[in-house]
């Protein structure tokens, strides 16, 4: 399309030739001759002299391009990408290679793909999207618009909200890590008898797991985030709009409040909370609660800012090491002189 209608599409202002035809988004290195890039970290803006894009989506007019001026130039980068490529969907129909029990409801516009399997009393709603391998168990029960790629699991019982994504082999309501130890020190399995749930607009990473709760549920609300390879205890609460980056886990009974940022290969221990608007750095761990609106780093964690002068001193003792030594030989020695006597550095000078 011409940049002029891109700009309406995006209802961003022009600066610049409106008329250049635009045929694909990139990366500000990436970008050639008709292709739209964008600037959202102000770091990045000397890249600008080197691109070779047809233009660029930024919060102000940038000299020498045709600009987009937004208020957001990274959500209308994404915005953009939506209106050049869209991932193909297959057409609306059950496979003949699919097993959809009699009692399974489905609504209009579904897609049932190959080798899907759709257990006994299991409702879904319009719109939705099986692809090939999906497994969802009896009694499960998702909203409209749900998108299941292969190989991911809904297990029984357990409720999906609408427009909720699963991407490749993630399992939702798989049981929860809970045994008990006989007096013969072996583990009886605990029934995880609970359910999980995820709310409205919720996407989660391949090969994910949210556990099912031992008794009551375990909920990831609206709007939540979670990236690949992540663990999600039983009964554990993920709070709207979170976004949990890869390879954390969270061990059972965590509470997360809403807007939480947990970023990659954090730990919480779990029967605690994290309040709302937290920041945890990555490989952090958390071994209790955290107070509103903070910033963690560190295993065990602490506030960041303290942490990264611990860590600047960290590289530094062993010099302060050897410095307090000195100190402690010198005092030492001062201890055992005669009165009166100079010390062996001060004889010398």
């Amino acid at each position: 399309m011409k940049l002029s209608e891109l700009a309406v599409a995006l209802n961003s202002k022009l600066e610049g030739d409106g008329a250049i035809e635009i045929t694909g988004v990139r990366g500000l290195e990436q970008a050639g001759d008709g292709h739209i890039t964008f600037l959202a970290n102000p770091k990045y803006a000397p890249r600008l002299k080197t691109t070779r894009a047809s233009a660029v989506i930024a919060a102000r007019a940038v000299s020498g391009i045709p600009t987009l001026i937004s208020a957001n130039p990274y959500h209308d980068f994404a915005r953009a990408l939506e209106l050049f490529y869209q991932p193909p969907r297959p057409k609306p129909g059950r496979h003949p290679l699919s097993a959809v029990a009699e009692s399974a409801v489905i609504g209009e516009g579904a897609s049932i793909g190959a080798f899907v399997a759709v257990g006994e009393n299991v409702r879904i709603g319009r719109g939705a999207v099986l692809h090939p391998h999906v497994t969802i168990y009896e009694g499960a029960e998702i909203g409209d618009d749900f998108t299941a790629h292969s190989h991911s699991v809904v297990r029984e019982f357990c409720r999906v909200g609408n427009r909720v994504i699963l991407q490749n082999g993630v399992v939702i309501g798989g049981d929860g890590f809970g045994f008990a130890r006989r007096a013969d020190g072996s583990h009886h399995k605990i029934v995880q008898s609970g359910v999980t749930v995820i709310e409205d607009d919720a996407e989660i990473q391949s090969l994910t797991s949210i556990d099912r709760a031992t008794i009551g549920e375990t909920r990831v609300r609206r709007g939540a985030k979670i990236d690949s390879l992540v663990q999600v205890g039983h009964a554990c609460v993920v709070g709207e709009d979170n976004i949990i980056c890869a390879q954390t886990g969270l061990a059972g009974s965590s509470i997360l409040e809403k807007n939480v940022l947990l970023a990659g290969q954090v730990g919480i221990s779990g029967h605690l909370t994290i309040h709302e608007g937290v920041t945890v750095y990555a490989q952090s761990g958390i071994g209790g609660d955290v107070p509103a609106g903070s910033r963690m780093s560190g295993s065990p964690a602490f506030n960041a800012a303290e942490w990264l002068r611990a860590v600047t001193a960290f590289q530094k003792l062993p010099e302060i090491l050897r410095t307090v030594r000195e100190l402690k030989n010198a005092r030492e020695l001062n201890k055992h002189m005669p009165a009166g006597e100079p010390a062996e550095d001060e004889a010398n000078s």
